[in-house]
């Protein structure tokens, strides 16, 4: 087994002081939603570039000082790691443990003392990853792209930052008074004294790439239209597939109610629109819902109807009752249930946008399996540039007791063949 050597890990404090006097900063119910107590791994991958000799936990150690005097919330900590003898792929289809063992993963104390974590790991032939420890209760995925992209216009020399991060979380997204929750959120979320999120009970679960290749998907899409009248996002037709082929594998009993969720960004959806530099978690879940039998047994384009119909759900009412929902009702074991199905479609949040001063990623690979209230994820990753500038296709990453990911697997390869059941 190749061996990861931790170098050295030092406290990054901000390079000038942010402010002259302690204070606290409050919290919205965005972030403080017990599916958000969760710390959020991911993998960025660089390759060595021949026009760029500094080391990269110099570059990445001065540039998070610099960020750290605009977002100092998050107060980080960085580990240098390096892998003797061993050359860099893209890491995608690696071996799990390995790849693990790139990104810290603290506990849920260490993880709430260090927000922000990040691991700067060199490879021998001079390509390097940075993985990413950060605390979801204080920013979702834009959130955290809009810092490390300041980071990266830091490290490229740049003088200033492009975008003033804005942190009014309670002003910009508090309760109502007096709060009201009204309306669909009632229809979706439950109360149960002492639920924990996660806290279901698992065999060994497992995560596994999946190709998705233009032509598969247009024919895939085509034939959905053919079958409805209706045209469907590739999230909204995927989805629908991937979540059935789940509930399928996993033998769910036919009488269960099963849910679809996914984040909705409600930056421009609320009255008035987030400010562009907020980096708060600026997104609510979304859900669809029915039986398993009935996810299983109706054509594929009625749950793609269902989950593009769920996003009419996504109004300022709504946003402002799952925030009052919250309010009320913090302490009384909001759930959506156990079978939550996870979806995050990371093509178009900026991940792969991150330039340090060695072009952007190659891979961005998300190793959490905690969303949305669900353990078993899936995520629509963007393009990798290992095709050469080619996008041909993405990958879902799937995660899936390991009981149930051959049976998986074996509906994944009806997609590639075209071989799959519409009626």
């Amino acid at each position: 087994m190749q061996e990861i050597h931790i170098k050295e890990t030092t406290p990054i404090h901000p390079s000038t002081p942010p402010f002259s006097q302690d204070h606290t900063l409050a919290l919205s119910h965005l972030d403080t939603d017990r599916n958000l107590n969760v710390t959020f791994r991911y993998l960025r991958v660089y390759v060595n570039t021949a026009t760029n000799t500094n080391h990269p936990f110099n570059v990445i150690a001065a540039a998070l000082s610099s960020a750290l005097v605009h977002y100092y919330p998050l107060a980080a900590t960085l580990r240098r790691g390096q892998v003797d003898s061993q050359q860099l792929n893209y890491l995608d289809d690696s071996d799990p443990d390995f790849v693990d063992r790139l990104v810290p993963d603290p506990d849920q104390d260490h993880g709430l003392a260090n927000p922000c974590v990040l691991q700067v790991t060199v490879f021998e032939c001079g390509g390097w990853t940075l993985g990413t420890s950060i605390h979801h209760s204080l920013c979702d995925g834009l959130g955290a792209t809009q810092f490390f992209n300041v980071m990266a216009e830091l490290a490229r020399g740049a003088g200033r930052i492009s975008v003033n991060p804005v942190w009014d979380r309670v002003g910009l997204l508090g309760p109502r008074d007096p709060p009201r929750a009204d309306g669909v959120v009632r229809e979706f979320l439950g109360l149960e004294k002492g639920f924990e999120p996660y806290g279901q009970v698992f065999g060994k679960v497992v995560r596994e790439c999946f190709d998705v290749k233009d032509e598969w998907l247009e024919k895939f899409k085509k034939v959905v239209f053919e079958k409805s009248g209706s045209s469907f996002t590739t999230f909204e037709a995927l989805g629908a597939f991937i979540w059935r082929a789940k509930v399928k594998a996993s033998r769910i009993p036919g009488d269960e109610n099963v849910k679809f969720a996914y984040s909705m960004n409600i930056r421009k959806v609320v009255k008035p629109s987030l400010p562009a530099g907020y980096w708060g978690n600026g997104c609510v879940p979304m859900y669809a819902q029915l039986c398993a039998k009935q996810l299983i047994e109706q054509p594929i384009w009625k749950t793609a109807e269902l989950i593009k119909k769920s996003k009419i759900n996504a109004t300022d009412e709504y946003v402002r009752s799952f925030i009052d929902f919250q309010e009320l009702h913090y302490g009384d074991g909001i759930t959506a249930g156990n079978r939550v199905s996870g979806f995050t479609d990371w093509r178009h949040l900026g991940h792969s946008s991150v330039d340090f001063g060695w072009g952007g990623p190659v891979t961005v690979l998300p190793l959490s399996r905690k969303l949305l209230g669900s353990v078993e994820p899936c995520f629509f990753l963007p393009y990798s540039s290992a095709s050469g500038g080619k996008k041909d296709g993405f990958k879902v990453l799937v995660t899936l007791q390991e009981t149930f990911m051959a049976a998986f697997r074996k509906e994944m390869e009806k997609f590639r063949s075209q071989e799959f059941d519409l009626s």
